[in-house]
């Protein structure tokens, strides 16, 4: 009997180590590549992602942090009128309102989000501030416009004459069928990995356009339209909001990546589960990017008319995504 108590107790302290103690998380890393780690570096979604890059990248060349670069990155086409899918000078919903969403999270699994947001330019900011100042990771309408004028934020009227002229031009059929590559090009997504390792993203949009009131994507939640995890790598989304929370694709593209895939191959799978559950895709688009720790990169999207944007030491470039159809 006492070598069995024995027996038991060596066992128990064995599955504590193992459970308790051991990183888990290196037991997939077999298929991630070793050697020196590419950095720093930061990948975005669309064209727009060219100039966000350049702003990122004036604060990550200076050795600054990943969460400072998301910021400042995807404050560029929040502010740019021409860019009509985030942020100011965005299409407007149903009602003629613009409304935004926006997370950002950092290194520590640190978290904020605003979504149905109105008349502040920099959504992306607000977010930080959720982050930084308050016990919540999002908030919503009127309650999150409330707390952006308490941090100092300006209101402003976000709606351009382009925008308002082609509400009231959408008016006259108020028909909702988004074109892919067009209104599903809503979002961008930004991820980095600064000079000391550490990852953060950044995603910003103003939405399908046309949306009925009330409508948010995938944009602003954790997980879905975003996700980082400082130990394996980063993920962001863009296309079709819906399609993409059913998934929570960004957390299933990371998740991936903890399973030993390399960027691309787990924007890829992510793609395909997206495929597999939808019961129509020849009109959704969906993409997705991702870095890893090591600065591995790629992106994977359902329709061919994709592209993400590249800046690291080497290289700085805009790249289209392989696709699935």
């Amino acid at each position: 009997m006492s070598s069995r108590r024995h027996f038991l107790k060596l066992s128990a302290m064995g599955t504590a180590l193992v459970s308790g103690f051991y990183p888990i998380h290196k037991a997939f890393s077999g298929s991630i590549k070793q050697g020196k780690t590419n950095k720093p570096l930061v990948i975005s979604t669309w064209d727009h992602g060219m100039p966000a890059n350049e702003a990122a990248w004036k604060i990550l060349s200076q050795k600054g942090t990943a969460l400072d670069a998301v910021e400042a990155g995807v404050r560029v086409p929040e502010a740019d009128p021409n860019v009509r899918t985030v942020g100011y000078g965005g299409y407007p919903d149903r009602e003629g309102n613009v409304t935004l969403d926006a997370c950002i999270m950092d290194k520590d699994s640190n978290c904020g989000s605003v979504a149905y947001l109105q008349h502040i330019k920099h959504p992306i900011s607000v977010a930080r501030k959720v982050m930084e100042n308050t016990p919540h990771v999002m908030l919503v309408g009127d309650g999150a416009l409330q707390f952006a004028l308490s941090q100092g934020f300006k209101k402003e009227n976000l709606l351009t004459p382009e925008s308002e002229k082609d509400w009231k031009n959408w008016l006259k059929e108020s028909k909702y069928k988004p074109v892919i590559n067009i209104e599903n090009h809503d979002t961008i997504g930004l991820l980095a990995l600064d000079a000391h390792g550490d990852l953060a993203g950044a995603c910003t949009t103003s939405g399908a356009s046309f949306k009925m009131k009330g409508r948010v994507g995938d944009s602003p939640i954790i997980g879905a339209g975003l996700f980082v995890d400082n130990e394996i790598g980063a993920a962001t989304a863009t296309g079709l909001g819906e399609a993409v929370i059913r998934m929570v694709g960004s957390h299933l593209v990371v998740e991936l990546m903890r399973q030993g895939h390399a960027p691309e191959k787990a924007c890829r799978l992510a793609v395909e589960r997206i495929i597999q559950k939808q019961k129509n895709v020849k009109d959704l688009q969906v993409g997705f990017i991702a870095i890893n720790k090591q600065g591995e990169y790629g992106g994977y999207c359902i329709q061919r008319g994709f592209n993400y944007a590249v800046r690291d030491t080497t290289t700085n470039k805009l790249l289209d995504a392989k696709f699935k159809l």
